[in-house]
């Protein structure tokens, strides 16, 4: 397969590394396990990224188009390249909060993705209280197992690329083999199916659910149904797979930093579905609203990097 190299300036600074690895996406590899090429299979389309400065990086791709987008625009869109960073934080956290505010100087270059809204949600489906990199390997097992193969060269070595599998091959999967895939949680993989059978047979119709116009908690609701599905799960596929920016996931990572920076004396409460909601309303309160869930990821990441010191992501 003949692979063609395009250079793209994007049109606002971008961080590559960060972006791709900092929670949002387990979809990434890196080659030869050097920070210089990142590498997927999006639309099947395969990609390999390496970033050259602030704004421009290099794509390398066997196609200059990726699902029918030119690829400048296509990796524009996925990068969310047209959100100014400025605008994500409210003036009353810059003024009630500005040794938070100081801290987040360097983390402005992290862009949320634009992602499919399947891989998404299956995705987060494997990340219930675990860590990333085994978020990561059960990923990348699910590819491996039912996803599309696809061989290209690349600098001379011949590189397996797996596509993300499709929603029949998941609602079709065998439970056992499926669950050797979730960490061995046989309930994880009935759930996957389940989801999987829900956009097989349209009654979960997520490009319905990506319409702007519908409100989050009815979009959020929607997503609950399916079993498996709770709060932070349906927050991060609006985040990360819909594009809603509003949408504000929280874990136990975003409810430490709500009760140590923020202050807020129900981050020390059990996280129940009331109390994500307070927690939800509160966060809307120093954040602009409109985007909440991009402005709490740069938060999370930060949170995890700073205070944490968690280096696997």
């Amino acid at each position: 397969m003949e692979l063609i190299s395009k250079i793209i300036k994007l049109k606002a600074v971008v961080d590559v590394k960060q972006s791709l690895f900092s929670g949002q996406s387990f979809l990434w590899d890196n080659y030869d396990h050097t920070n210089n090429y990142y590498m997927t299979i999006i639309k099947n389309t395969p990609l390999i990224i390496r970033q050259l400065s602030d704004n421009t990086i290099e794509v390398i791709s066997n196609s200059m188009n990726v699902d029918s987008i030119i690829i400048d625009e296509f990796i524009n869109n996925y990068f969310s390249i047209e959100v100014d960073v400025n605008k994500i934080y409210s003036e009353n956290l810059r003024k009630l909060y500005p040794d938070v505010y100081s801290r987040l100087n360097g983390y402005y270059p992290l862009r949320i993705l634009r992602q499919d809204p399947f891989e998404t949600m299956i995705s987060f489906m494997c990340a219930q209280g675990i860590g990333m990199h085994i978020i990561r390997k059960q990923v990348s097992m699910l590819k491996k197992f039912y996803g599309e193969k696809l061989s290209i060269t690349f600098n001379g070595d011949e590189i397996l690329l797996y596509a993300f599998p499709t929603p029949q091959r998941l609602a079709n999967a065998d439970l056992s083999q499926l669950s050797f895939c979730t960490n061995n949680n046989k309930i994880r993989a009935a759930n996957i199916i389940l989801a999987a059978r829900s956009v097989v047979d349209g009654s979960l119709d997520l490009n319905i659910l990506g319409a702007s116009e519908i409100p989050l908690a009815q979009l959020r609701n929607t997503l609950c149904q399916i079993r498996g599905i709770g709060f932070k799960i349906a927050d991060c596929i609006a985040l990360f797979g819909l594009g809603r920016f509003d949408a504000f996931p929280i874990d136990t990572h975003v409810k430490q930093y709500l009760g140590t920076w923020f202050k807020s004396t129900t981050a020390f409460r059990s996280l129940s579905p009331a109390n994500y909601l307070i927690l939800d309303a509160e966060a809307r309160t120093f954040l602009n609203p409109d985007f909440a869930g991009y402005a709490g990821h740069i938060l999370f990441h930060c949170w995890r990097k700073e205070i944490k010191k968690l280096q696997s992501f």
